[in-house]
């Protein structure tokens, strides 16, 4: 199983490299995650390796959720997700996962859910230009222009077609920000310095594994 957490957003500052410069990176609070499931190949057909983070009162949770956790000599989790694994070989109910796991790993990749924009126009959305700002354009400046039409796709009538880049909700979505340098660990507080930012707002919740698609270069002469 590649190494895997759960943590929360703490928010952004910098940091100084062995260079002397400056590195902009996220804070996130990871673990310590409790291990609340075991998914095996021959009951679940997958295996896995379900954890949770941050405790909540047991009056907040349902039932379900408490059983589970009694299970796992815990209080039930707020933030709950699963991992999907090779082998499950090291992990028992109950275990703690916490950023020790993250020792040599030098690239992450981040999930997180990102900032809720509400409604939003073309050109916040879609980075449209806009119409021009002059030559008879009255209170249009802002508006997407020509939504559909029959030349276009010709035989399936005027409607807009699927896929038109239009205003509508914007954010609160699923997110993975990938290859992103792991610039330190604070054991003794659980922490973990991500180079750049991360999807969310500070306070939200993030999955963090180790990067599935960096690929560091090897110095000349090794």
């Amino acid at each position: 199983m590649l190494p895997a957490i759960l943590g929360k957003k703490v928010g952004m500052t910098q940091v100084y490299d062995q260079a002397g410069k400056v590195q902009p990176v996220t804070v996130v609070q990871a673990g310590p995650c409790t291990v609340l499931e075991i998914r095996q190949a021959d009951k679940a057909g997958y295996c896995a390796v379900q954890m949770g983070f941050d405790d909540v009162r047991p009056q907040r949770a349902r039932k379900p959720q408490v059983g589970q956790a009694l299970k796992a000599k815990s209080r039930p989790k707020h933030f709950i997700r699963e991992f999907r694994a090779d082998s499950t070989d090291g992990f028992e109910i109950g275990s703690q996962v916490t950023v020790d796991a993250f020792d040599g790993i030098e690239f992450v990749d981040v999930v997180g859910t990102t900032k809720g924009k509400g409604f939003a126009g073309v050109m916040k959305r879609h980075h449209f230009a806009g119409l021009p700002a002059s030559h008879g354009t009255e209170r249009k400046h802002r508006s997407p222009g020509s939504q559909s039409a029959h030349a276009t796709n010709r035989g399936w009538g005027g409607d807009i077609k699927k896929g038109k880049r239009m205003s509508g909700h914007m954010g609160n979505t699923r997110c993975t920000s990938r290859n992103h340098r792991l610039v330190g660990i604070d054991k003794e507080n659980g922490l973990l310095l991500i180079k750049g930012s991360v999807p969310g707002p500070s306070g939200g919740y993030v999955m963090v594994h180790k990067s599935k698609t960096a690929r560091v270069k090897t110095p000349a002469g090794k």
